[in-house]
């Protein structure tokens, strides 16, 4: 079933576990997340970037996503991930998203509020919860790459106020991630994270997180994140198993054929960040 995102992240934060969330950029992914969703009887969410958007339409992956909500036995949210203006916030809300993300981080604090409250108040009329973003994730999300010369920690004192003064139902908060392929291995600030779980009382949600050790994973959802975002290692995953597919059947030529072999390696993929956010 189709449902929206507030119930889930406030029973998250309440329990201390983390809902995971899954940048699908195909049906194939579609149906890997379902699946791996069925398998452990977890809660899911299923999101698409405005550069993923551009690709097929709105339409198009909310129809993808409402078909798997329809058929499965999971609660399953369809999320825009990284709104990146008021205009396609609103479009991804009219079409039946029933969660929606505005990202206005790049903005200066006081246009980020702005922009963050004129969203929630839209959203908020129909029930559809809003994420916002406050400091700047590192690396590129689409077009979106905010931390140049920046600070990249998220302002726990400014945190407070945002939230406040938007309404926002949960905040993505900078605090060492980034998005794409690590050099290296990430090391969070959990001195910053924790001064924001003290001040805050929202569901957080950790961005950038493929890569990512499971056990700074785990550490971050006991200091408040209750959604923890996947997509970069999705994307591997598929493309990894369509390449092991044409190795050993260079000749193919049948989409479902080597599909299937992308389907198996996300749902993999999946299944075991899904046992970690619900384990812990």
């Amino acid at each position: 079933m189709l449902v929206s995102s507030k119930e889930l992240l406030t029973d998250a934060l309440k329990n201390h576990y983390a809902i995971g969330a899954f940048n699908v950029e195909n049906m194939e992914m579609v149906i890997a997340v379902l699946n791996a969703a069925e398998e452990t009887k977890s809660p899911v969410i299923m999101q698409t970037t405005p550069g993923t958007i551009k690709y097929a339409g709105v339409d198009f992956y909310f129809a993808n996503i409402r078909a798997a909500a329809e058929r499965a036995n999971v609660p399953v949210v369809c999320h825009l991930d990284h709104g990146n203006s008021f205009e396609t916030a609103v479009l991804a809300f009219h079409t039946g998203y029933t969660s929606i993300m505005i990202d206005g981080s790049k903005l200066p604090f006081e246009e980020n509020i702005s922009l963050t409250k004129s969203v929630v108040e839209v959203c908020h009329a129909g029930n559809v919860p809003v994420e916002a973003e406050l400091g700047r994730v590192g690396g590129k999300e689409d077009d979106l790459d905010n931390t140049k010369g920046k600070n990249p920690f998220t302002d726990p004192n400014e945190a407070a106020e945002f939230i406040e003064r938007t309404g926002c139902d949960s905040l993505a908060v900078a605090v060492g991630t980034a998005h794409g392929v690590y050099k290296g291995v990430p090391q969070i600030n959990f001195e910053v994270l924790t001064k924001i779980h003290e001040l805050v009382k929202i569901p957080l949600v950790l961005h950038g997180t493929s890569g990512v050790p499971d056990e700074q994973v785990t550490k971050c959802i006991n200091l408040g994140m209750c959604k923890v975002n996947y997509a970069t290692d999705l994307r591997i995953a598929f493309t990894h198993g369509v390449k092991e597919y044409m190795k050993g059947s260079p000749e193919g030529f049948d989409p479902k054929k080597y599909g299937a072999f992308g389907i198996e390696e996300v749902r993999k993929y999946v299944l075991q960040k899904m046992i970690l956010l619900k384990n812990k």
